[in-house]
């Protein structure tokens, strides 16, 4: 009985196979992507220009050393309770000279209204843990939003979160969602870690 002979298998044809395949892998797979704190820095200037004088009424300071405990204008407070402290003080009072100045804006759907100037001085210590680092950006985010959330009810009979989710659909809750980060800006400076110090 005679052999049959076996046909080799052509390899070419299956490296062509491969490729195609690597090529599909390649362009439908997502890469996820790490996201961060959102955080618009500043425009980078031609010349070396100082920077205007703040008055120390307009800044809210807080200081976080390598403990990670928190000093907040001058007193040790719990991360708990940072939330209040930065919602009274971004809110302000205008008849307060403790309180941040307010200067008259015009914005866009609710006219000449007084903002106010406040800004959130953030310092970390070096050695500040990560997990701390975001506990006190999530405080003062969260801050900001409620604020947001509450003067948007009241002008407009809807949160800021529904104006957002909104505003891509019409363009009316647009410039609503502009007007309430326009009477709360969100203002938080982060200056460059150092070493902060503790309690005794």
């Amino acid at each position: 009985m005679a052999k049959r002979e076996i046909s080799e298998i052509n390899a070419g044809s299956m490296a062509d196979i491969a490729f195609l395949l690597l090529i599909f892998f390649l362009v439908t797979t997502t890469m996820d992507t790490d996201t961060g704190l959102i955080r618009k820095l500043p425009p980078v200037l031609d010349e070396y220009t100082p920077p205007p004088p703040i008055k120390q009424r307009n800044i809210f300071e807080i200081l976080v050393n390598a403990n990670d405990q928190l000093l907040v204008e001058g007193e040790y407070i719990q991360v708990t309770e940072l939330r209040a402290k930065a919602k009274e003080f971004i809110k302000s009072d205008p008849g307060n000279p403790n309180m941040p100045e307010f200067k008259d804006t015009e914005i866009p759907r609710l006219g000449l209204v007084p903002v106010s100037k406040q800004i959130i001085s953030l310092q970390n210590d070096n050695g500040t843990s990560y997990e701390m680092y975001i506990k006190v950006q999530n405080e003062l985010v969260a801050a900001y939003n409620e604020l947001r959330n509450e003067f948007a009810q009241q002008k407009f009979q809807k949160s800021y979160q529904e104006l957002v989710q909104q505003s891509k659909a019409s363009d009316a809750n647009k410039e609503k969602m502009k007007a309430v980060k326009k009477f709360y800006p969100q203002r938080i400076s982060e200056a460059e870690p150092k070493k902060v110090g503790g309690s005794e």
